[in-house]
């Protein structure tokens, strides 16, 4: 990556110098754009004040409640940088433009020439001018070090004070109250976000707010933050004294024009710019919530992303529309709460209202009319209809026909009532569908149809429509539905079992959120149907517990599956099966004595070589089990695990070291990826390989994961199947080195350790996921890659690898364990 260094491709001459200064969302969307239309047109370096990459913003709040992490918001990774031969400076703020030798200066000395330059800066979160705001303790709520910030203070489980009724400030409380802290939001308006919604929605949002155990003070001002040397209390101006360990000032925003205002550009509240976002030098150009276009600025996503389209297609020397302001709708990000507003909901002697209020259900809509066109809309408790309203309001559309059921909804004009798929399908093809990424119906029909998509989540990977804030899911799954017919099985969306009706992925999330560490506390948080679950929600219950905090929860082994708690493979006539681990399929002439002597102490009535090139003993009594395991750890022996949802086997071919075409040695790596990851538990089965060469003996391309050597290197494999399903492997990539292979297969097994569902193989959660966000995360962006490797190296300190003795548990755990780890860094 190219961290904190200059990189120029051989064939930069013969290009235009395109210089960003900021690496948010938008120019991020900006540079997606023009490298799709103008690819080869510019060199281009970006310069961005934060010592990361490009992530999204919009998904700080869900970081900081638990329910997502830094990796998972992640828009570009370092891969893709690489990819695109763009130059990044991370952690340079820019302080300087010569516009006469055309040059930007960053605070590190580097300086760099362009011929186009674009200032993407965002804004500057207001910090209120009252005594103590610069204590220790005092934090702003904008960018992924507030959030670190915010959530190192939580570990206190203190008493926090959010200043700021609005979305972030609402969002930041709920964040810091899901990690068990005090919370109190203060808010100088009577009603909570008053910019946003009318008075009725906001009183609705503070019940629901307080419903969560936050603490609202509206009409609250604050006069000074006390505390000596850090914040101990916050004062209002009534004399009310608060006390509080930490204070997140989310008051607002303004556009950071500073940079643009030294160059000696024309600025107002924000970098003012025409329509095609070109400042008043023709050179220069802004975009996003530093910009100022035809009076307005703007802090949600939608407008930056459209800013972001058409300067892409300025710079790629297109001609299309300029940039035209649009209300945007907006949403707030607290699980649970469901709101929506859009327009000019302020009274009128010229406007007229339509509400409807469900007291029981927490339901208040309410349209704003003016002669007969919607120009506002308010929803809170049920939203669906959201979408519909606000392209009726941006198309100006006339309701007279459909006034008396309008405040009904989309499915209840013109007659009987619409089921919610023939709702959307009335919808326009331009209707937008997801605010957050600028995605409309007709972008994502087309790519179901064209890419022949099947699931919410491949839409999500090819379209982005849903991939953020996800309030428009339920808008996607139908048009799934619509698209698809009866062959659409929305997977994703069916409950565990009959105890519960939440999906697989909302328990993991929930989990991460809630800080649920026990069987039983997740039963009650999440309101289980049954007092103590069944055969299929137990088991993957304590696989997620398992996957999402090692080291504090226990595996419990009574929520596992009948071969897991016996530790071999129950068979038809009620006997066992057992398989010792053979590194790599390697054997001696000691370990083939102490199988034999087991087979003839014990009776055993038949032994079998298997396909994992190991040895299975079948027929053994269950009693007998404790004996047959301890008399094999005797000699050496540990568990096959060809009973568990973990890593089974890595199979090799005998390799470099005695095959006349082996290009590398496969037995020595595949013992090396298996003792690495012994003891490792999976979602489901995973089966290794690794061929010295391309005939492939070990049959690598049907497994999990498996590797061929080549002369170059070592080609990784993924997400084969040679069971119920025949299915041959996809090509991850190319790496140079044994120690780098191992990192990714590592990184590649995590990562489908943390977000595939329970029982469920790699190759169905690759078509799940996609094989190029896979490849993305687990070998092209090395940050990611090396995360996942680190996290799972974690996890294995807290292995409960073996069943059958405490004893020898430890034993091989520390034989093998560390040595691994250090084999690893070593070899680098």
């Amino acid at each position: 990556m190219f961290q904190d260094e200059k990189s120029q491709p051989a064939f930069a001459q013969t290009m235009s110098r395109l210089v960003v200064v900021g690496n948010g969302m938008a120019p991020g969307r900006m540079l997606e754009h023009l490298l799709q239309e103008a690819p080869g047109r510019y060199q281009i370096t970006i310069f961005n004040a934060e010592p990361r990459v490009n992530y999204d913003r919009i998904m700080l709040s869900p970081v900081l409640s638990g329910e997502k992490d830094y990796e998972q918001i992640v828009i570009h990774g370092d891969g893709w940088y690489i990819k695109n031969d763009i130059t990044l400076y991370k952690g340079h703020k820019i302080v300087a433009i010569d516009r006469a030798a055309k040059t930007v200066t960053s605070d590190h000395g580097v300086t760099e020439p362009y011929d186009k330059l674009v200032i993407a800066t965002g804004s500057t979160p207001i910090i209120l001018p009252v005594p103590g705001h610069d204590l220790a303790g005092v934090l702003t709520f904008r960018d992924l070090d507030d959030v670190n910030a915010m959530l190192l203070a939580a570990q206190s489980r203190a008493r926090a004070i959010v200043i700021g009724g609005g979305l972030l400030g609402l969002e930041a409380a709920a964040g810091l109250k899901s990690h068990g802290m005090d919370v109190t939001v203060l808010h100088l308006m009577p009603t909570l976000m008053e910019r946003q919604l009318d008075p009725a929605a906001g009183y609705l949002l503070q019940q629901a707010v307080e419903a969560r155990g936050i603490k609202i003070f509206t009409q609250a001002n604050t006069k000074a933050i006390h505390g000596t040397g850090k914040v101990e209390a916050l004062e209002l101006a009534d004399g009310t004294i608060i006390p509080a360990t930490l204070v997140v000032m989310a008051a607002g925003i303004r556009p950071n024009a500073a940079l643009a205002k030294r160059a000696g550009l024309d600025v107002n509240r924000g970098i003012l710019v025409d329509a095609h976002m070109q400042t008043s030098d023709p050179d220069i150009f802004a975009l996003g919530e530093c910009a100022e276009v035809g009076g307005h600025t703007y802090g949600l996503v939608a407008p930056l992303y459209e800013m972001a389209r058409v300067l892409a297609a300025r710079l790629a020397g297109r001609e299309a529309p300029g940039f035209v302001h649009n209300d945007t709708p907006t949403k707030l990000k607290v699980t649970g709460i469901d709101l929506f507003s859009v327009g000019d909901f302020a009274d009128g002697e010229d406007r007229q209202e339509i509400v409807l209020r469900h007291a029981s259900a927490g339901i208040y809509k309410r349209l704003v009319i003016k002669e007969n066109r919607i120009i506002g809309t308010v929803l809170f408790g049920e939203t669906g209809d959201g979408a519909w309203f606000a392209d009726l309001k941006k198309k100006s559309v006339d309701i007279s026909e459909m006034r008396e059921t309008l405040i009904f909804g989309q499915a209840y004009q013109g007659g009987a009532p619409l089921d919610p798929t023939a709702a959307v399908a009335a919808l326009p093809d331009d209707a937008e569908i997801c605010g957050c990424n600028g995605v409309c119906k007709s972008q994502i029909t087309g790519a179901i149809v064209e890419k022949s998509l099947t699931s919410l989540d491949d839409v999500r990977a090819h379209t982005k429509a849903s991939a953020s804030c996800g309030s428009c899911t339920g808008l996607v799954e139908q048009l799934l539905k619509l698209s698809l017919g009866e062959s659409y099985n929305p997977a994703a969306v069916q409950p565990m079992c009959g105890c519960t009706d939440l999906g697989h992925d909302d328990v993991r999330r929930l989990i991460r959120a809630k800080g649920l560490k026990t069987i039983p506390a997740l039963m009650q948080e999440l309101e289980w149907k049954t007092s103590c679950g069944c055969a299929k929600c137990r088991p993957a219950l304590n696989y997620y517990l398992v996957c999402e905090w090692p080291g504090e929860y226990a595996d419990d082994y009574q929520s596992r599956f009948i071969n897991e708690r016996a530790h071999a493979n129950i068979q038809k006539d009620g006997t066992y099966s057992v398989v010792p681990r053979m590194w790599g399929g390697v054997t001696s002439a000691a370990e083939l004595r102490a199988i034999a002597d087991v087979v003839d102490k014990f009776a055993i009535p038949t032994v079998k070589v298997t396909g994992g090139q190991r040895i299975d003993m079948l027929g053994v009594k269950k009693e007998d089990l404790p004996a047959v395991w301890a008399d094999l750890g005797k000699a050496g022996f540990v568990s096959g695990h060809a009973y568990a949802k973990g890593i089974r086997t890595v199979k090799t071919c005998v390799g470099s070291e005695w095959c006349r075409f082996g290009t590398q040695d496969s037995t020595g790596l595949g013992i090396r990826i298996e003792k690495f990851m012994w003891g490792s538990w999976t979602p489901a089965k995973v089966k290794m390989a690794v061929s010295g060469c391309p005939r492939n003996c070990a049959e690598s391309t049907c497994k999990d994961v498996g590797v061929i050597c080549v002369d170059s290197g070592y080609e990784i494999h993924f997400a084969g199947a040679a069971g119920l399903d025949i299915k041959g492997t996809e090509v991850l990539g190319l790496v140079r080195t044994e120690g780098e292979a191992l990192e990714v297969i590592v990184a590649l097994v995590q990562m489908y350790r943390e977000q595939a569902r329970y029982l469920e193989r790699i190759y169905k959660w690759t078509k799940r996921v996609g094989i190029a966000e896979i490849r993305r995360q687990a070998l092209e962006d090395t940050g990611k890659r090396k995360a996942y490797f680190d996290r799972f190296v974690f996890s294995q300190q807290f292995a409960q690898v073996d069943p059958w003795s405490e004893r020898v548990s430890r034993k091989h755990k520390h034989e093998f364990k560390p040595m691994a780890v250090l084999d690893f860094v070593a070899a680098e």
